[in-house]
């Protein structure tokens, strides 16, 4: 079965930092795109960063360019997000979610093409 898992998602301080993991299994993940969306109380399911393990492109929001870094270890089947200098505006439930195949990340990530999610991990920054 196709399975998505999310992890390393706490509480942390503003300015700090955290990776998350995505940890994939079920399909051709060397394929596929997969994308990182966040969810905050009342406001809707939006993508900020893709990474695309069949062409190599990436994308970020200008809300986390230059502050998180997305990465792929497709040995492992799992994609990385390194999240530095956080604010507490970025909290949130945060989602993997994978698209393809064949997908690409050069316009961006967008909620209806994805295929397969992942249940979530909630992270809240202090201030």
């Amino acid at each position: 079965e196709v399975q998505l898992v999310e992890s390393g998602g706490g509480l942390v301080q503003a300015g700090g930092s955290l990776r998350l993991s995505c940890a994939a299994s079920g399909f051709t993940f060397d394929d596929y795109a997969i994308g990182w969306f966040r969810q905050a109380p009342g406001k809707e399911r939006l993508g900020f960063s893709c990474i695309s393990n069949s062409d190599g492109s990436t994308y970020y929001s200008d809300s986390v360019k230059g502050r998180f870094t997305i990465s792929s270890d497709n040995a492992k089947n799992t994609v990385y997000l390194q999240m530095n200098s956080l604010k507490p505006e970025d909290t949130a439930v945060y989602y993997c979610a994978a698209e393809g195949p064949g997908s690409t990340c050069r316009w961006g990530v967008y909620y209806y093409a994805m295929k397969y999610w992942g249940k979530g991990t909630p992270v809240t920054v202090s201030s």
